[in-house]
């Protein structure tokens, strides 16, 4: 651990700003040079517990003028604050949910002479006396978390930094769409919204904050969200190899501790402290296609008959800011779109919807007849310089004014803009460049003496510069167009789309990983990316498909569109500057290959419009990591996506296995955890090649379940189900707006804990709220002489489309007989030896019924 550093740790800081040092006393007290009083803040580290006394849910520590304050909101999760000036930094978050924040559990005081803390239902905190380390552990005396030896906390002027202890077997996940590999471990990350384009994959920052991290040791999963909006910094043993960090500029030094033990529990629990994902509009999860930028009119009218002529389903297409009038937001171009209303609704008429972009930047225009302009200045709505007047910055519109989103009333105001596009039929909408992004600033954003007016309900009324408001910026941005359009249309589900954002910027808007490069590595990086995202809590996501900078070939953009199919936002979207990548470029051949997996897409839209339904209670993603829903999968618990960085979980039950390097033709391994599995293309349940724990027999990584080897295909993207699954899908369609015709398929893989399910409702409104939805319950026994496949009654008031099911049994060597239990019903049956499928068709009662199977030897 750290020794006696505060020199090197002084010089650290005024290289970088904000990073931690020790010193051996609470108060540097050599005394500097009158140069170095002005360049190096005074250090000040937490040292012994000068005065403790308990509180209702917790405990109050001091150590001479500072005190931390240690609560338990639940059994589960306990939040830390610190002030070094005598009191707490206020109580207030941009995202963390008030009722979340104002909870409170009861708790034990328990103290001795060597530390002071309590125990909750299932947690116990320490505080060491004689060294303010927190300490904390389940009841059983596992270790959660612990402060670093030598210096809990410290400060340095209004910078702090936390250090923890970090074990040779500990991993971190989380951060957002942070490009590089899943396992944040022995890297260093800044939070600070940046318009990156063409990052690459050592690139940070990048557009978005989330300063949320998981942890994962032994099987045992926690999560910290340091709630802290200004410049923020994570060290996972970079600088120390047993030590991780974090901390901040400036700001409060505010952050939560969630524990599992399990991975999902701590997901589920950061869903209620920030917010779950709100349930999405049905059609947000059809094939999307996107250009920057599609005009004239004619050129969409022309990208949308295409899509239709060669039955390329798909409900979305994008507007680009080639769209709006010299590159102003709220406006139309009328020489380009001289029709944009009826567009939009011929458009409608062919089943496609469209999404608008409407960047933040407000053109400084006075005296233009401009309404974003001449309203937001009349309700003084817009960012200030230090002297009062009204910042301006350079952006696509020329010189822009900025909406100063910390303000309830102005948020109001930039929700109201949306009517007359609402009114022309427009639905969804994209908010870019919100890190924000300036052109003429050297540091490419607002500068940092920006005024911004704090008038937030549960905020104490303030101006403060940009500063500390920066990183928050581009989701009051997106909070402020989700919260318009629900004023505007009540009833309707809003769709947004944002570039940048923060912790519980989830509540508001999707996500994109912003401006990708056509490349094969670009390719690799989407899986690592959506992952983190789904981890910090932006589970419906999505990466540029086949990529947004420079021009994919042939292959590259088939593979990333197979892709694509199993991301939650399934876009595709060029630069101005790449050649056309459309489904249909590259020939008939790579359109077939394409064409067959966005139709396998649809057909999947209930299995994944359920797991979107689950992601809104539960805050589970929609693509998981593999120790999400296997943390058993190797002998001693470490991830197994260590192992298997190319793999990923579609939902609970799919596994995707893209090649580890897609451009090469060799061969690769597949790792399978801990159950037994199926092929998703072929039927074919997966054949031996059980691991064990021996590291002798070539498993060093302990994996518990199959490997197998897989040769590349173009046209192959290897899927796998997990046994025991029963995934719900549907006849093909062209959009989501088209009915499907013909029955409910329920694709059974039978093995053990045999279970599945599905939730429907209009997808659009919010009337499944109150009772207007369809869930079911499946489940299937084997039974020695086959399988009894039980389908579950309607459960709420919505009224499906199908009045029959189709019952897939897979893996079946044989033809099969069934009856329904206590029906005379008749039951089609059907084989397809080369598909390993036996398949039954039977009226749907809506009351349930069991299906008894058995095969014909």
């Amino acid at each position: 651990m750290k020794k006696q550093y505060t020199l090197f740790f002084a010089l650290v800081f005024l290289a970088t700003g904000f990073f931690g040092v020790e010193a051996p006393c609470e108060v540097a007290t050599s005394a500097p040079s009158a140069a170095k009083i002005s360049t190096v803040p005074e250090l000040i580290v937490l040292r012994a517990v000068t005065g403790s006394k308990q509180i209702g849910n917790g405990v109050e520590i001091r150590s001479e003028n500072a005190v931390m304050q240690v609560t338990a909101l639940r059994d589960d999760v306990l939040r830390v604050r610190v002030g070094i000036q005598g009191q707490l930094p206020e109580d207030a978050s941009w995202a963390v949910l008030p009722t979340a924040r104002t909870a409170s559990v009861r708790v034990f005081a328990e103290e001795d002479s060597a530390s002071v803390g309590f125990r909750t239902g299932a947690l116990r905190i320490k505080v060491d006396r004689s060294t303010m380390r927190l300490r904390i552990t389940d009841l059983k005396g596992t270790l959660i978390q612990e402060d670093a030896i030598g210096h809990p906390v410290e400060f340095h002027g209004s910078a702090f930094r936390v250090y923890k202890t970090m074990a040779v077997d500990e991993h971190f996940f989380g951060l957002g769409d942070k490009p590089g590999s899943l396992d944040r471990r022995d890297h260093s990350y800044s939070l600070w919204n940046t318009d990156s384009f063409g990052f690459q994959e050592s690139t940070d920052p990048i557009y978005k904050s989330i300063p949320f991290f998981l942890t994962s040791r032994g099987g045992t999963a926690a999560g910290v969200l340091l709630d802290n909006t200004w410049r923020t910094s994570f060290d996972f043993g970079r600088e120390y190899s047993d030590a991780y960090s974090f901390g901040s500029e400036g700001g409060p030094l505010d952050y939560y501790i969630l524990y599992g033990p399990d991975a999902k529990h701590v997901l589920s629990t950061y869903a209620w402290l920030t917010g779950p994902t709100p349930l999405p509009p049905l059609w947000s999860f059809g094939f999307q296609q996107s250009r920057y930028s599609y005009h004239p009119e004619s050129e969409v009218r022309k990208i949308a008959d295409r899509l239709r002529a060669d039955r390329i389903p798909a409900d979305a297409l994008y507007l680009d800011i080639d769209y709006q009038d010299h590159y102003r937001p709220f406006t139309v171009d009328q020489v380009q779109f001289p029709h944009f209303a009826q567009m939009i609704e011929d458009l409608r008429k062919q089943n496609l919807r469209v999404v608008a972009i409407t960047d933040l930047h407000i053109a400084h225009l006075p005296d233009a007849n401009y309404t974003p302009y001449d309203s937001g200045m009349t309700g003084d709505h817009f960012v200030k310089k230090p002297d009062s007047s009204v910042y301006i910055g350079k952006v696509w519109p020329g010189p822009s004014v900025f909406p100063d989103f910390t303000r309830e009333s102005t948020r109001k105001w930039w929700g109201s803009l949306y009517a007359d596009f609402v009114h022309d039929g427009i639905a969804g909408f994209w908010n870019d460049m919100n890190e924000p992004s300036i052109f003429d600033t050297p540091n490419k954003t607002m500068p940092d003496n920006v005024q911004h007016r704090i008038d937030e309900p549960g905020f104490r009324p303030r101006t403060t510069t940009h500063l500390e408001i920066h990183d928050v910026y581009g989701m009051e941005n997106s909070r402020a167009t989700y919260d318009g359009l629900l004023a505007l249309t009540p009833n309707q589900r809003p769709f947004v789309l944002t570039r940048a954002s923060y912790a519980g910027g989830q509540r508001y808007a999707a996500t994109w990983t912003g401006d990708n490069s056509s490349t094969w590595n670009h390719l690799r990086l989407t899986t690592p990316m959506l992952l983190n995202l789904g981890l910090s809590g932006f589970g419906m996501s999505g990466a540029d498909v086949g990529g947004f900078v420079g021009s994919p070939g042939a292959e590259l953009l088939t593979k990333w569109i197979e892709l694509g199919t199993f991301q939650p936002i399934d876009r595709d979207h060029a630069s101005d500057t790449s050649a056309n990548q459309e489904v249909w470029v590259d020939g008939a051949e790579q359109e077939d290959i394409r064409r067959r997996y966005i139709e396998e897409r649809y057909k999947l839209l209930p299995y994944l419009y359920t797991t979107a339904e689950e992601m809104s209670r539960t805050g589970l993603p929609i693509v998981r990591p593999l120790f999400l829903e296997f943390p058993d999968a190797t002998a001693d618990k470490h991830p197994i996506d260590l192992d298997a960085p190319n793999e990923f979980l579609f939902g609970a039950n799919m596994l995707i296995a893209p090649g580890i390097y897609p451009e090469k033709p060799d061969t690769y391994p597949v790792r399978l955890p801990s159950v037994d599995w199926y092929n998703y293309w072929t039927g074919e349940k997966i054949g031996e090649n059980m691991l064990t724990a021996d590291s002798s027999t070539g498993n060093p990584s302990g994996l518990v379940g199959r490997q197998i080897t897989i040769k590349p295909q173009l046209d192959v993207l290897p899927v796998f189900v997990r046994e025991g699954s029963i995934l719900p899908m549907q006849p093909l369609t062209q959009s989501t707006i088209e009915t499907p015709k013909g029955p409910l398929t329920l694709r059974v893989y039978p093995g053990k804990n045999c279970t599945g399910s599905i939730y429907l409702d209009d997808g659009l409104s919010f009337a499944y709220k109150n009772g207007d939805f369809l869930r079911m319950a499946f489940s299937c026994v084997e039974t020695p002489k086959g399988i009894t496949v039980h389908v579950g009654p309607h459960q709420g008031s919505y009224v499906p489309w199908w009045t029959s099911l189709r019952v897939e049994v897979y893996g079946s060597t044989t033809a099969g007989k069934a009856v329904v239990a206590g029906s005379a019903q008749t039951v089609q049956t059907s084989f397809d030896a080369p598909h390993h499928v036996a398949a039954f068709t039977l009226p749907d009662s809506g009351q349930g019924e069991d299906l008894q199977i058995e095969w014909i030897r």
